[in-house]
């Protein structure tokens, strides 16, 4: 642990406790007055926003129903297939098509006339004689299941209505809308959010600590948008991919519903790009005194069971996500232990200069 600091936090400062609260009002409401603004320019851009956030989730799903084909295809057992495997996966793997499975009997098929004026065959039952008519209508025959024969119904896995997301209600439209708007505002308006944050923290640090915030202020809103990319663009193709695989494993068929995937992408994004400020707090809680290097290095134990349990909490309930932001977050814990050991090495290499150049003197 550092040697304890003598002087208190607040010395140099004349606010008091109400003061300190008032300074946090303020900053709480200029920071929510710019999540506002952010969010009228979400109501802007929220239509493409949503058409992009539903990429990943189409993707998915048709990865999902494209394998099924080719499994379908791989193991079926009954009559042969009127294709080969080879151009089944052909048409799934390079045309982008899927299919559906299903089996007729041939020669039952309706027969359509060659020309229009030629009359359509006459019924089955007209061609049976009365005492046959009336025996199989009191013994029907058995259904005729050896005679089926597979057939396969393609389309375009775009238009593939399994693919497709829903919405089942009215309002729940208007409801994704509201929530792509303030997921766009976040993002619009983290700058300003991060900074009022940050200031609320310069009010009640030293003059000389005051300028850490207006490095660390870039260095937070970078870590930020590394943390949300990293789940939007990486994260959410692995947790998809896992939950449909679940669903598979249960025989379950996904029908998922677009206002529960906006949720969905709002919470792990921001639970990404919270936890991604970890070597930043940990290096401004050494830099101001509280902690220190050492401290850090002999309770990685502790700090690794707390980030499991953090991460658990940000993320949806799925070991997948919650993995993959603890993952990263025990790289950035040892991370910042080695950035405050480099800190504070160079901080004693100042002090020692300054003390030879006075003894110099």
């Amino acid at each position: 642990m550092p040697a304890p600091v003598e002087d208190d936090l607040f010395q140099s400062s004349t606010m008091t406790f109400g003061e300190h609260l008032e300074e946090l009002r303020g900053c709480l409401v200029r920071a929510a007055a710019g999540l506002f603004v952010g969010i009228l320019f979400g109501l802007m851009l929220a239509r493409p926003v949503v058409k992009l956030i539903e990429e990943p989730l189409k993707r998915a799903l048709g990865d999902y129903y494209s394998q099924r084909a080719l499994d379908t295809a791989r193991t079926w057992t009954g009559s042969p297939l009127p294709y080969s495997e080879a151009e089944i996966r052909d048409a799934v793997e390079n045309r982008g098509l899927t299919f559906e499975l299903r089996e007729v009997h041939p020669d039952r098929l309706p027969r359509v006339p060659a020309d229009e004026g030629d009359a359509p065959p006459p019924p089955d039952d007209a061609a049976q004689p009365p005492q046959a008519a009336a025996s199989s209508a009191a013994a029907p025959a058995p259904f005729p299941a050896d005679g089926l024969v597979p057939i396969l119904l393609w389309q375009p896995l775009a238009r593939d209505a399994r693919v497709s997301i829903t919405t089942l209600s009215a309002q729940e439209a208007f409801g994704i809308y509201i929530k792509a708007a303030l997921l766009v505002g976040i993002v619009l308006a983290s700058p300003w959010i991060f900074q009022q944050l940050w200031m609320f923290v310069a009010a009640g640090l030293f003059p000389h600590e005051k300028r850490l915030v207006h490095v660390f202020l870039p260095v937070s809103l970078g870590l930020f948008l590394a943390g949300a990319a990293l789940a939007f663009f990486f994260v959410f193709d692995f947790v998809l991919d896992y939950l449909l695989a679940f669903n598979e494993w249960l025989g379950l068929d996904p029908d998922p519903r677009i206002s529960e995937w906006m949720s969905f992408v709002l919470v792990l994004p921001v639970g990404f790009g919270l936890g991604f400020q970890l070597p930043l707090v940990m290096l401004f809680l050494a830099r101001i005194g509280i902690f220190d290097a050492a401290a850090y290095a002999s309770q990685w134990r502790m700090a690794v069971l707390v980030i499991c349990v953090v991460s658990a909490l940000l993320t949806p309930a799925d070991p997948y996500s919650m993995l993959f932001l603890a993952a990263p977050l025990c790289l950035l814990y040892f991370g910042g232990v080695a950035i405050c050991r480099w800190s504070a090495g160079r901080d004693e290499a100042a002090d020692a200069g300054r003390q030879l150049t006075k003894a110099s003197q």
